[in-house]
């Protein structure tokens, strides 16, 4: 009986899936690996500018061509990333340990020149004083200009002169023009005694020239017709005679001799209308409070 016994062997078999073994584990764990570093590059690509991609391309090129610069010249451009992804200033670590000894390049020096302005571009203390001058000086030219249009409503005798005096502000200063209308002289024909109405309008040209330290020009105009008196007397001495009377009317309403520049007669040499050089616009007082202070009076101390 003993040796017809029988012997059963069993045999224990693995899972379904045991002829694999875990090598599959270790396939996907290297293609998430790899998805993670594709999709982190292009993460990477998309946040950096056109400069800093440069400077990553020279960082990983061989070293016989590429550039070797810290600061702004080195990786990412000098700039590195925030916390949220941005760009953030100060230089990248790991150029300045690799090229600790580089001097500066221009690029990154070129910042600190543009915010300290040289002297060169800054405007000087004169200049800037003559600027506020300047504009002080138009701003009193156009008050002055309209206090004088403003006696002139205010005062009805020279309400009817009103189109006879033209007011504006030339390079040479704040000028006034007393101007002939037909039938509205200024002047009788031949003679440099003014109506009543223009020593009128006079007084108050010199309480406009006080409140002003500016000096004066005054210039008297003909038409250009001509004009012969006795003794070879002409529209030169005409004007001239015309500008000395109206001169003796400003001083007389207290404008100082020192006040005054210039009084000369130009005669028909420069008509108001050059178009039509006898018009009787063309014959005019010109006075100037010209753009420059007064002088100090001969008596005055330095």
């Amino acid at each position: 009986m003993a040796d017809d016994a029988i012997i059963i062997k069993k045999i224990k078999k693995s899972g379904g899936h045991g002829h694999h073994g875990g090598a599959w584990k270790v396939a996907y764990a290297d293609f998430v690996t790899a998805m993670m570093a594709f999709f982190l590059l292009m993460w990477l690509i998309n946040t950096t500018s056109p400069e800093q991609k440069r400077g990553i391309a020279d960082y990983f090129a061989p070293a016989s061509v590429s550039r070797s610069t810290s600061g702004s010249g080195g990786i990412l451009e000098g700039t590195s990333f925030g916390e949220n992804g941005g760009k953030s200033g100060g230089a990248v670590a790991v150029v300045v340990k690799m090229t600790p000894d580089q001097p500066k390049s221009k690029t990154e020096e070129a910042p600190e020149e543009k915010a300290e302005p040289t002297t060169e571009m800054r405007p000087s203390s004169e200049e800037i004083e003559q600027q506020q001058e300047s504009q002080a000086e138009q701003q009193d030219f156009q008050q002055a200009a309209e206090s004088l249009r403003q006696s002139m409503q205010d005062m009805p005798e020279l309400m009817e002169l009103s189109k006879q005096i033209l007011i504006d502000i030339t390079p040479e200063g704040l000028r006034l023009q007393l101007v002939d209308q037909e039938g509205r002289p200024m002047f009788a024909p031949g003679s440099a005694e003014p109506t009543d109405r223009v020593k009128k309008l006079l007084v108050q040209v010199a309480k406009l020239a006080l409140k002003l330290p500016n000096r004066l020009t005054i210039s008297g105009h003909t038409d250009a017709g001509q004009f012969t008196g006795p003794n070879g007397y002409t529209n030169w001495e005409l004007s001239a005679d015309r500008a000395n009377a109206s001169r003796k009317i400003l001083m007389a309403n207290g404008v100082p001799a020192d006040r005054i520049y210039e009084v000369s007669g130009k005669a028909g040499s420069e008509p108001l209308f050059p178009e039509d050089p006898y018009a009787s616009a063309n014959r005019r007082i010109t006075i100037v409070l010209l753009r420059e202070a007064p002088p100090l009076p001969p008596n005055a101390a330095p």
